[in-house]
């Protein structure tokens, strides 16, 4: 009987039948964390932080290497190489918003001079596209190209998750945990259901160092032809001058959105189906 092939762990790596590979889903968090740690990780610290045993980093580390996906940078550090650019360099391609909606981008960042975003919608997510920023303003370091997580938290996801239909929400939610990222992420199904009416009801969401403390951010959602939320834009504040600039920059970013809204209805603008 030929023996079963093993992980790098040890033990036996999943029979035809099962939907996932832990060494390949394992190599892929290991790519990440690499590079959110922008040329800073060892393998140390990834064995640490990820809950690897430091053979099995290595491992995987050395097998990245070899396919280009990771570099090896002096003092033992890592970073992601070309093939993993080349990924990057695909989707921000693929994800990018479309000339009109770029030029409205422009002009909210030009009048806000406060670092602002534009996101799409596509198959279940709010994924951010593109955005601008000045010297002086501020962006929290994991919100970059392509950047589709902790939807809860984000002022642009909850403005579009607002105007879905309840159910499809509560789809989007069920039995998953709700991170709590700052003291002041709402992590209560039932709250967050309460915060989703109020948006719904003032057009426009809020996140008050929710997602990075220091933080604050106000957005605006903007409807495709069938009145489908089609995605939303941001701008994000310190915290210091939020309260102040709050109105003002609330108004700016609704402008913005419903100049999107009008040539999306109008058919001089469209986005890729979901």
């Amino acid at each position: 009987m030929p023996e079963r092939e093993q992980d790098t762990d040890g033990k036996p790596v999943e029979e035809p039948g099962r939907t996932t590979l832990r060494t390949l889903e394992r190599g892929l968090v290991l790519l990440e964390a690499v590079a959110t740690a922008d040329g800073t990780a060892t393998a140390k610290v990834l064995s640490r932080t990820l809950g690897l045993k430091l053979g099995t980093c290595y491992h995987l580390l050395r097998t990245l290497l070899e396919s280009g996906h990771l570099v090896r940078l002096p003092g033992g550090r890592y970073d992601v190489g070309p093939r993993a650019a080349s990924l990057g360099r695909h989707l921000r391609r693929r994800s990018a918003p479309s000339p009109e909606l770029s030029v409205i981008l422009t002009r909210l960042h030009t009048k806000t001079r406060e670092t602002s975003y534009v996101s799409g919608w596509y198959h279940g997510s709010l994924i951010l596209q593109h955005y601008l920023s000045d010297p002086n303003a501020v962006r929290p370091a994991a919100l970059d190209v392509g950047y589709s997580e902790l939807m809860h938290a984000r002022a642009g996801s909850k403005a579009v998750l607002a105007f879905l239909p309840r159910d499809h929400v509560t789809a989007l939610f069920d039995g998953v945990d709700l991170t709590p990222v700052t003291p002041r992420t709402i992590v209560d199904h039932d709250a967050l259901l309460a915060e989703l009416a109020k948006i719904r009801r003032q057009r426009y969401a809020l996140d008050l160092e929710e997602f990075s403390p220091g933080v604050c951010c106000v957005a605006a959602p903007f409807f495709d032809e069938t009145g489908h939320p089609a995605g939303a834009f941001t701008v994000s504040v310190p915290a210091s001058r939020f309260e102040r600039r709050r109105e003002w920059l609330t108004t700016q970013v609704r402008e913005a959105s419903a100049m999107a809204t009008g040539l999306l209805r109008t058919g001089r603008l469209t986005v890729p189906a979901v």
